[in-house]
Parts: C-alpha cells; sequence; structure tokens
C-alpha cells in the first residue's frame, strides 16, 4: 500500500464544512521546516486531491497549518482582537506508507482533531 496524505475542516459552531480556508502543508527535518504545498479547502471541506498523493508522499515529521482566523473572518464570526484561533498548527508524524487522514472541527474557541480513516 502507497502512503497518503488527507484532510477536512468541519465549521461545528456552524454545522457545516469549512469552505475555503487555506491550509499549509510544511515537512520537519532537524531544525528545518520546508513548505511543500498551500491548498484550500472545498464546499465539502475538503481538499480537490490529497495533500500529499503517494508519489510524493514520505515518512517523517509535517506539519498542517490552517488559517481559521481567516476562514472566521470570512464566515461572520464576530472578531476579537486579537482572534483567540487564527493559525493553528497541527505537527504529527507519519511513520508508515499508510493513508493518513488529518482533520480538524473548528468553532471560534476550540478545535479537535484526530488521526481519521
Amino acid at each position: 500500500m502507497s502512503g497518503y496524505l488527507t484532510t477536512h475542516v468541519l465549521d461545528t459552531a456552524r454545522g457545516c464544512p469549512a469552505e475555503g480556508m487555506k491550509i499549509d502543508l510544511f515537512r520537519l527535518v532537524g531544525p528545518d521546516r520546508e513548505l511543500l504545498k498551500t491548498v484550500v479547502t472545498n464546499d465539502d471541506g475538503r481538499t480537490d486531491a490529497q495533500i500529499l498523493p503517494s508519489a510524493e508522499f514520505e515518512t517523517g515529521v509535517y506539519e498542517l497549518v490552517f488559517h481559521a482566523g481567516e476562514y472566521l473572518d470570512r464566515t461572520g464570526t464576530p472578531p476579537e482582537e486579537p482572534r483567540f484561533l487564527d493559525v493553528i498548527p497541527i505537527r504529527f508524524g507519519m511513520s508508515e506508507a499508510q493513508h493518513y487522514h488529518v482533520p480538524l472541527l473548528l468553532s471560534p474557541f476550540s478545535y479537535a482533531t484526530y488521526r481519521g480513516s
């Protein structure tokens, strides 16, 4: 089996997928953090393609950075200064060539993630 990475974002406060959220993917090697790509969620809160497809997959440490503040601003969530949740980094390891699914469940004052399937 080849490994790959996917995500999706659900807006739990509004009860819908988080459309239009920018997400950056980084690979970490030692002290270095390399931006691999930037994607945006579609109307289903998912990316149109795998964030890290099989052809680009390597085991290691990665970070997904969800730009939640921009999304919350765009959806009309009342702003505070500074916003409680603005940029949400999720750092995780991928140790085997498998499907890794790292979703984000978001509200203006909390978030959760897990290894999905």
